[in-house]
């Protein structure tokens, strides 16, 4: 007995030590804003798992509790919740990270090393967690930047390598997380062209959904990498607890959502590696686009908001300045123009009231002119018959009428009906042996190419400095990638593999040199629609085109969902013919977003001509709120007759309410009052009806007073059926 206490004691000392050392050891690194928090914490064996993510607790000491309670249930849950899952090692887990190492091995371990905290200013801070691999000499660094006030998080990763040859790697995510709960739910959107943005919501279930693009160029035609995530149920406008997500990346993506065998969920988003081994040779690094997300427990109202203000401040080209109201002639001549033509729609644009007038496709080409969509794409010289005296008389004309000047460009793309392919087939993206395969009869050129990325700044630049008054840009890119093959990459011996990643890599190098150059100029990001919309890429466009479908009450819906991500000064909105609605409905439906016009001015009769030009003068007593105000989405039309929305001054001064009738059903509209959000429930404020057709008469009275408690209380019914089948109101404080 004395012999068992003699040996068991120290035992019981040598256990007691190592649980202390390993408990002095682990490393706990919150990542937390202003309400949320994500925490990270190394293990025994140094590994870094994720160990909370939700509303931030008031004393961070208590997070270590989370951790204790997570071990007391799972032994081993360190194998789901890595905060970078490497492959071919401790985890049976979809990964985060996949490399091939220069000797054929394909196992990497990755171990925490050490990690740093930068303050930049008083409401952003970057957090870097370095890791590596044990036994290879392979780095991953793991950068979490977060915005407090907006509560957005961005991440990404910088994976390193110092082993002597050459590594490869085949999988490499921005962001991994890991999410313990009960139920997840997942809206997600699906699409082509014409129709974008079509929401789906499913319940997660065990294994893995993956949202995927694999179609290069045009990468989001399909799907785009943005989805909305709700925690125990589904989340509402005004309820539940809900994660928007997207990646800052205008290439193909991947999304990983893995449900574990204990109902939690883990999500790894990045570049797609579908066809994109990457080569990292000796010393060299490879950084991951940014993965962009904010949580919220107040419902997808309050998330959509922070993104929104994050949007504005932090990476939208002049996301706090104006924008500019164009007239475009695309739908009024499509290809068929001349300088006479396009100089009465320069008067006719002055007449309507707008700043801008927008020259579409249609004006470049001599040897294979550009009169339809089959010919001269890549020969970027003014066509001589179309326009004798070129670009510089068009801006002159628009000048001398009293309206901007701006023009389309599709510069990344080539028909093989020009002479650029006729000199340049090597920089065309093409299969040599195999037959080409065309979408809207067009090739893209190969940005991996040097070369090509100065031809294609070149393209703008020229325009620039022969026309310095030019004032806007419509950047199009109408085809995805078929046959994805470099002779650049060929040429220089380097992976075809390279191509889908070195393409995007390629764009982001000319606009980056286009805005050191041309700062301020405002760009529209066009892709057939919303074939390529993402925080990279917004970087440098001060906005985007939702879609090539201009039909209002298909818009109604479209800008809705792209609204959950994207506020409305970056989502450019014509009034078209498209549709069977009213020019009111047409006009009040873009002026959900950022207003413009693509109809022929000369065709509307008196009253329309008169509202018409009414509408830009409401639309520009109303933009200010529209784009920089709070966004509150009030009647959902996919659930509903009508729907509403509401955008609200920082001080809750003013508001602009939007409503639209979706239904044709007898009797549709708003039969009770929609109760309002956004406003100050001590303030008094009167509603007054903007926009209103000639002629007509309003229902709403202008002398009563409300305060803000009663319109978010009691509502406000705006009086929407089929004599009224859209209604602009403005709610003002009464000083």
């Amino acid at each position: 007995m004395n012999l068992l206490r003699r040996t068991a004691f120290p035992l019981l000392l040598l256990v007691l030590h190592a649980f202390c050392s390993a408990a002095q050891t682990k490393v706990t690194i919150p990542i937390e804003t202003a309400q949320n928090a994500l925490v990270l914490q190394t293990d025994q064996d140094k590994h870094l798992s994720i160990i909370y993510f939700g509303k931030k607790l008031a004393q961070a000491s208590e997070y270590d509790l989370v951790s204790a309670q997570s071990r007391q249930r799972d032994g081993n849950a360190g194998i789901y919740n890595s905060a970078y899952t490497p492959a071919g090692s401790w985890s049976i887990s979809e990964p985060a990270l996949q490399v091939t190492h220069a000797d054929g091995n394909k196992s990497t371990d990755l171990v925490y090393v050490n990690h740093q905290t930068t303050r930049e200013g008083d409401n952003v801070v970057v957090t870097s967690i370095q890791l590596k691999d044990p036994a290879y000499a392979v780095e991953v660094t793991l950068f979490y930047k977060t915005y407090s006030r907006e509560n957005v998080v961005e991440q990404w990763s910088l994976i390193k390598s110092a082993e002597k040859g050459e590594i490869t790697l085949n999988k490499y995510a921005s962001a991994n997380l890991y999410f313990p709960g009960k139920d997840f739910y997942l809206t997600h959107y699906n699409g082509t062209w014409a129709r974008e943005m079509n929401p789906e919501e499913e319940q997660l279930t065990a294994g893995i959904r993956v949202l995927d693009s694999k179609l290069g160029t045009r990468a989001n035609l399909f799907q785009p990498p943005s989805f909305q995530l709700s925690f125990d149920n589904p989340a509402t406008e005004t309820e539940g607890k809900v994660l928007l997500g997207t990646l800052a990346w205008s290439g193909n993506f991947r999304m990983d959502f893995e449900v574990d065998s204990y109902h939690n969920l883990r999500l790894i988003a990045g570049i797609n590696n579908y066809a994109s081994e990457y080569p990292l040779g000796p010393g060299k690094d490879f950084k991951t686009p940014s993965f962009i997300y904010t949580f919220s427990e107040n419902g997808k109202g309050e998330a959509s908001r922070n993104l929104h203000n994050w949007a504005r401040k932090y990476r939208i080209l002049d996301g706090e300045g104006s924008r500019l109201t164009l007239l475009n002639n695309w739908e009024a001549t499509y290809f068929d123009f001349n300088e006479e033509k396009l100089s009465g729609l320069f008067k006719d644009g002055k007449k309507l009231g707008v700043d801008l007038f927008l020259l579409d496709d249609g004006w470049f080409a001599n040897k294979y002119p550009r009169n339809d969509d089959r010919a001269g794409l890549g020969d970027w010289q003014e066509n001589v018959k179309k326009l004798p005296h070129g670009i510089g008389y068009l801006v002159k004309e628009a000048k001398n009428a009293g309206i901007k000047f701006g023009i389309w460009v599709e510069p990344e793309m080539v028909n093989p009906k020009s002479e650029l392919y006729e000199k340049h087939p090597d920089w065309v993206i093409r299969q040599p042996q195999r037959p080409e395969h065309y979408m809207r009869n067009q090739l893209p050129l190969d940005l991996s190419n040097p070369e090509v990325q100065n031809f294609v700044f070149g393209i703008l630049d020229k325009l620039f400095t022969e026309n310095p008054d030019i004032a806007y840009i419509k950047w199009d890119c109408n085809a995805i990638t078929f046959n994805a093959h470099s002779a650049y990459l060929e040429k220089n011996k380097q992976k075809q593999s390279q191509l889908y990643v070195d393409y995007v890599r390629g764009l982001y190098k000319v606009l980056e040199k286009l805005r050191a150059k041309y700062p301020k100029v405002p760009m529209m990001l066009c892709s057939g629609g919303g074939g390529r919309v993402d925080y990279e890429a917004l970087k440098y466009f001060t906005e985007f085109w939702p879609s090539d479908n201009t039909d209002p009450l298909e818009r109604v819906f479209m800008q809705w969902e792209y609204s959950y991500f994207f506020p409305a000064l970056t989502q450019s909105a014509h009034v078209t013919d498209w549709g069977k609605q009213p020019l009111k409905f047409r006009t009040d439906v873009a002026m959900m977003g950022k207003l413009g016009y693509d109809i022929v001015v000369s065709h509307l009769n008196e009253k329309d001509l008169q509202f018409s030009q009414q509408s830009v003068a409401t639309y520009n007593a109303i933009k200010d709120v529209v784009w920089h105000g709070d966004l509150y989405r009030l009647i959902d039309p996919k659930k509903n007759d009508f729907a509403s929305l509401l955008f609200a001054t920082k001080n809750k001064d003013r508001a602009i309410v939007l409503s639209y009738l979706v239904s044709n059903r007898n009797g549709a509209g708003s039969d009770m009052a929609v109760r309002l959000q956004g406003l100050d429930a001590g303030k008094k404020y009167k509603v007054k009806e903007l926009n209103l057709y000639p002629d007509s008469k309003s229902p709403v009275r202008e002398d009563q007073v409300y305060s803000g408690d009663f319109l978010m209380t009691a509502g406000f019914n705006p009086v929407v059926n089929a004599r009224r089948a859209s209604v602009i109101l403005e709610i003002l404080e009464i000083k």
